[in-house]
């Protein structure tokens, strides 16, 4: 059962990959057209509220204390992973190309072990500083400062601080709530995502302005929203599935580095759909970029050593009372479970 498992994560973690890969050249058009940043995550955002909706209304069954009791992740979620990385990638990718900006974006990882690293004061293994240095050296690559082909350096920018949150979306995505279904906390950050793109808008800090002409993909003029339908159901919801669905069969290790096909699948799928391809001085950084990150996906998390306070003493009739009182709390967790 566990082979079998194993075997069909492979292909929705794979297909997952594919599907997050092509988003960045879908909405490209959308953007060239006349579509703001901010507009097209907004439709992103609503058009995957209106579509996992119910879903997730279902799988919440009415628990609504879920959702107050993780408020602020759902907040944390819809402000940084849903409105600001996005805001930002798409604004990126206006000034460089999609894979690039994706390579850039996938400094996340490396981003948090520096953090760690300064502010634990504890060193990280040799295996993870090589890493982070190839990272490093690949990013002056990607960013190609002296050669022809370097990229306006805003989108570089952009793009970074994209992956600033990044890794604080990895931050929060480890302190979730078990209660809180994948589905039930894409759709609610999702709908904080789209309320406050929707607020920065109307106050004028950001422009907020949709073009519903033709867009031009792959040398051919098509409607706008087959772009926009793309965005919403294939490179969001349709991606965000399968990663769950894969995730769970393989293991968030295992899907971790199968993910890494996403910046393949972006850069070919741009190439292909927008002759958009990094220069080779630009693909090799992101060579390094990628080996930079599988070393430190590769490190071991350890765990740090905790000191634990000598348990106070309990009688033993009070003993039995609370063994009682969590047992009781337990069987009613187990219950209201999904």
């Amino acid at each position: 059962m566990q082979a079998r498992n194993t075997a069909l994560g492979l292909p929705l973690a794979v297909l997952a990959a594919f599907a997050f890969g092509v988003g960045g050249p879908f909405v490209r058009p959308l953007l060239e057209s006349g579509w703001s940043s901010t507009a097209a995550v907004l439709c992103r955002c609503l058009g995957t509220v209106l579509v996992l909706a119910i879903p997730a209304l279902v799988l919440l069954r009415g628990r609504w204390s879920v959702l107050r009791r993780n408020a602020w992740t759902i907040v944390a979620y819809g402000a940084f992973a849903v409105a600001g990385v996005q805001l930002l990638f798409y604004s990126a990718i206006t000034r460089m190309s999609v894979g690039g900006a994706l390579l850039i974006e996938y400094l996340a990882p490396v981003l948090l072990v520096l953090w760690t690293w300064l502010r634990t004061r504890r060193r990280p293994g040799a295996r993870v500083i090589a890493g982070c240095v190839l990272a490093i050296a690949g990013l002056l690559l990607v960013v190609d400062l002296t050669g022809s082909g370097r990229a306006d350096p805003i989108g570089p920018m952009l793009a970074l601080i994209a992956a600033v949150g990044v890794a604080v979306y990895y931050v929060i995505n480890a302190r979730v709530d078990p209660e809180l279904h994948p589905i039930v906390l894409l759709a609610a950050s999702m709908l904080v995502g789209s309320v406050l793109l929707l607020g920065v808008a109307a106050v004028g800090i950001v422009p907020l302005h949709f073009a519903f002409g033709d867009v031009l993909l792959a040398g051919a003029s098509m409607p706008w929203w087959v772009s926009a339908g793309v965005m919403v159901l294939v490179s969001t919801t349709a991606a965000y599935l399968l990663g769950i669905a894969g995730g769970a069969r393989l293991g968030s290790r295992v899907a971790s580095f199968v993910g890494l096909l996403e910046v393949l699948f972006a850069v070919l799928a741009a190439w292909v759909l927008l002759g958009d391809l990094p220069a080779p001085i630009q693909l090799l950084g992101g060579v390094l970029i990628l080996a930079g990150v599988v070393l430190v996906k590769l490190q071991r998390e350890r765990p740090e050593a905790v000191d634990v306070p000598a348990a106070p003493h309990v009688p033993p009739r009070a003993s039995r009372r609370l063994s009682r009182a969590r047992a009781a709390r337990t069987a009613e967790t187990s219950r209201s479970a999904p």
